[in-house]
């Protein structure tokens, strides 16, 4: 089954998805992650939103794919110069499987534009095994899952 997540993020704004369950059978891969500006080619910015496996107490516009905690990353260019070309790239680590809630952040250079996402989570049910490994995983990530 896919779920659909949608929203707005201000410049340093972070939204949590909840998806967490009691016994943490569910687990979860992203399939589709998109961002567009809020208001597109009427302010010129340059947006970064990401998704996390843990709450950011520093949100930035550093992209750092050696972090264990990253599950997605997406950057656009937005101009107001219809001559300029956009530019947009997305980075889905879709191998990523998760049981817990997620964090999306965002990030703006150049304005305080909001940023628009949309995200595609597929569920799949997970073995006694699978729901304790992962579980334990973002425990150890996250100390704060498990209290």
């Amino acid at each position: 089954m896919i779920k659909t997540f949608r929203g707005t993020l201000a410049n340093g704004g972070q939204n949590t998805i909840r998806l967490s369950t009691k016994k943490g059978k569910i687990g979860y891969s992203i399939k589709k992650f998109e961002i567009m500006p809020n208001q597109p080619g009427v302010v010129s910015s340059e947006h970064i939103v990401k998704i996390h496996k843990v709450s950011q107490t520093t949100i930035d516009g550093d992209i750092d794919f050696a972090d264990g905690n990253l599950l997605a990353a997406a950057f656009v260019n937005n101009n107001t110069n219809a001559s300029a070309y956009p530019v947009a790239v997305t980075s889905i680590f879709e191998q990523e499987m998760f049981n817990q809630d997620v964090f999306i952040t965002h990030t703006v250079h150049s304005t305080a534009a909001n940023c628009n996402y949309y995200i595609e989570i597929e569920t799949m049910t997970l073995t006694d095994n699978e729901a304790a490994v992962s579980t334990l995983r973002d425990i150890r990530l996250n100390p704060q899952v498990g209290g």
